[in-house]
């Protein structure tokens, strides 16, 4: 059937060169490889179930009284987002496991960017050819951020809502055109007018999907014109590849691990609750709670704003640059701006400005994995900071002292991280140990009794060879 269909388009399309060319594309044989397939797949699932999602949800602020079924609720006013959040969770058929598996998709794509980035940058990736396509990878990483960001906005509970007046006290914070940039977007001062809703949906339903789409298939045209980077291995060369062609191996591979990770999502979906959107209440203005946490990918920035001290800039009676300012816009720039700027300085310091198929080991650039490794304490720190106030709450650690205690790691560990890292990636190059690889089991055999018994790994390899 396959080939009777390659033999109909090739006599109406002269597609046959083409056809053949694309399912003899090779890819390499790495599992690393694979944390951008999750990216992909993680996607397909958030499109899917935003679509189902989008025939229920009401994107309006204006208000009704509720009188579902959630007891707790009853006769509360809320607006319609809010409600059409709690009908989608609580009398849609198949809409909690839905709306569930949605966020839980967010999470996931968040995650394997982010893995997905640290593989590349760990192993010089980055290097010329690629380095446009690491700029295309991290634009999908901060518009991901975004995305996710308005999507969790939506509902309008007690939740969302303190992140909404977070974040436009951050976007207020830009000098000079801060306030007018607020007024615009939420039509007015927070919590601004039904319009902002409605931009909100607008921007999460269309805008960015459109764009993310966009970037994951300028991504994949880019990977497979200038052809996949590999590890060094036996028949590795620049310029070639060695591993597993398209048809039937890498499709047969690559379609089992989207079923996976589809599965993975849904029985998350179904039995692993998260955002329950009835339990936080309406947003209103005058309301707080200690439970009120981002997602995870928004963490770090949380941590900025929390461990930036009270530092603003003020001319002439004028404050031109508040606080927030620091922690929730010129931090996060200028950690793009560095991840932006890494294949220059590379080349700028290293001077080395060839062409790199093969990749590197983290071990085979020590310098390189240290810092790499450091900036990524770094902002494991300030995520683990965006959460001090549970920490108060569940371990009884006095809040002030946590921003100190923070504000200290933060420039002592990424500090011993490099040269922990330095030093471990020298002293593995120069042994050319592998301490991740091998088998570690132990080796058991039935008795003539129908018991086990242990056997020493030499006993069993030799009994192997008489057996053989």
């Amino acid at each position: 059937m396959i080939r009777a269909t390659v033999a109909w388009l090739d006599e109406r399309l002269g597609s046959s060169s083409l056809l053949k060319k694309t399912l003899r594309y090779i890819f390499p044989d790495h599992w690393s490889f694979l944390l951008g397939e999750i990216v992909l797949y993680a996607f397909i699932v958030l499109v899917g179930t935003g679509i189902y999602l989008s025939f229920f949800f009401e994107p309006s602020y204006s208000h009704v009284v509720y009188q579902g079924p959630y007891a707790p609720l009853r006769g509360a006013h809320m607006t319609k987002a809010y409600l059409s959040t709690l009908e989608i969770s609580l009398d849609t058929k198949g809409g909690l496991l839905i709306r569930q598996t949605h966020h839980w998709a967010a999470n996931v794509f968040s995650v394997a960017i982010v893995l997905h980035m640290l593989r590349i940058f760990f192993t010089g990736a980055f290097r010329k050819p690629r380095d446009i396509n690491v700029f295309v990878g991290l634009t999908l990483l901060a518009v991901a951020l975004i995305e996710g960001f308005a999507g969790y906005s939506l509902p309008d509970d007690l939740l969302s809502g303190m992140g909404l007046a977070i974040a436009y006290s951050v976007l207020v914070s830009v000098p000079i055109v801060g306030g007018w940039l607020g007024v615009w977007l939420w039509g007015g001062e927070f919590p601004g007018t039904g319009a902002f809703e409605s931009r909100l949906y607008i921007a999460h339903v269309f805008i960015f999907p459109i764009l993310i789409a966009i970037l994951i298939s300028v991504h994949l045209a880019i990977v497979a014109r200038q052809k996949h980077s590999q590890f060094p291995g036996p028949g590795r060369m620049e310029r070639n590849v060695v591993g597993v062609p398209l048809w039937p191996g890498y499709a047969l591979r690559a379609f089992g691990l989207m079923l996976a990770v589809t599965s993975v999502l849904f029985l998350l979906g179904g039995l692993v609750q998260i955002n329950p959107v009835w339990q936080w209440g309406p947003y209103e203005p005058y309301l707080s709670t200690n439970g009120a946490q981002p997602d995870w990918y928004m963490g770090w920035l949380l941590g900025a704003l929390r461990l930036m001290p009270p530092l603003e800039i003020h001319i002439a009676g004028y404050t031109i640059a508040p606080n927030p300012f620091f922690g929730g816009i010129l931090f996060p720039s200028l950690v793009f701006a560095l991840l932006y700027a890494w294949p220059a300085l590379e080349r700028r310091f290293t001077g080395d400005r060839a062409r790199h198929d093969l990749l590197d080991r983290p071990r085979d650039a020590p310098v390189r994995s240290a810092l790499i490794a450091a900036l990524f304490t770094f902002v494991a720190l300030l995520f683990l900071a965006g959460s001090a106030d549970q920490l108060a709450v569940h371990f009884q650690i006095p809040y002030d002292q946590q921003l100190w205690i923070f504000r200290i790691a933060a420039i002592v560990l990424p500090v011993l991280v490099f040269f922990a890292t330095r030093s471990v990636c020298r002293e593995l190059a120069a042994r050319e140990v592998h301490p991740l690889r091998g088998w570690t089991g132990q080796v058991v055999r039935r008795t003539p009794a129908g018991g086990f018994e242990h056997v020493e790994r030499r006993d069993y390899a030799s009994t192997q060879r008489d057996s053989e």
